[in-house]
């Protein structure tokens, strides 16, 4: 490594896999402490990825993931040799995270980002009744539903696609809003939505009717009103391989069986 390579820092899930992998990587370069770094070399899965993104943020640092977990959508392959020529030819992404603002029943207030999504959902056997509002207009008066999410085009593969979401491109410039087993209306399947809108969801009848707020991995109980916009003053730096960018990644998950 070289001064015009930037500095480097290696994280490690705590798997035995990614720690081998680890020790390896430290035998063949040079790395600088976490918080000196310019480029985080990260190893382990999706959830080790959003973790650390979570555990970082803001932070100026590039991530350069290589996979040491199971499906590694976020990361790039495992592979020791070639390391630097792989950061230097890398094409970087910008994600900015999702802001939720969510009000508690008790008068509280909680702020949390999030990379992939935002959802509600019902804490009890009961239907959750939400409405929805975009830009300060009411949208839906009453979603009668298990819940509700609204996902980034990165977050588009995740629990929104499970939820029968659309993927979203990433340089599309809109969000993702997925029904969860909507009882009423039953056939609305969701909306698209420009990615500077102002999302509200108000939880209808929330002490009979108790529900949930989820940004990535922090969970809020018994919310009563959910704001989210997407927060353009966080940059989030992802490096990828050139042959296999998360773009490319997105696209070709729409063509999969």
């Amino acid at each position: 490594m070289t001064e015009n390579d930037g500095r480097i820092a290696l994280v490690a899930s705590k798997t035995d896999i990614a720690r081998a992998a680890a020790a390896r990587l430290r035998e063949k370069y040079n790395f600088v402490p976490l918080d000196e770094a310019d480029i985080i070399v990260a190893l382990g899965g999706d959830g080790f990825i959003l973790h650390l993104i979570h555990d970082i943020m803001p932070h100026r640092a590039s991530i350069f993931g290589m996979n040491r977990g199971t499906v590694g959508f976020l990361l790039n392959d495992f592979h020791e040799d070639d390391l630097i020529d792989r950061i230097r030819a890398a094409t970087p992404v910008t994600l900015h995270p999702l802001r939720m603002t969510a009000c508690t029943e008790d008068g509280g207030q909680l702020e949390a980002l999030a990379i992939n999504e935002v959802s509600l959902l019902r804490q009890t056997k009961q239907t959750a009744k939400i409405r929805i509002l975009v830009d300060g207009k009411i949208k839906m008066e009453e979603l009668v539903c298990d819940g509700i999410l609204l996902s980034t085009p990165a977050g588009s593969t995740a629990y929104n696609l499970s939820a029968h979401g659309p993927i979203i491109p990433m340089n599309a410039e809109i969000m993702a809003m997925t029904p969860i087993s909507a009882f009423r209306p039953r056939r609305w399947k969701g909306a698209l939505l420009p990615q500077n809108s102002t999302v509200v969801f108000e939880v209808i009848n929330p002490t009979k009717r108790p529900v949930s707020a989820v940004a990535d991995t922090t969970e809020v109980r018994h919310v009563t009103r959910v704001t989210i916009k997407q927060d353009r003053s966080i940059k989030i730096n992802l490096l990828f391989d050139g042959h296999r960018t998360l773009e490319e990644r997105i696209l070709n998950e729409q063509f999969i069986n």
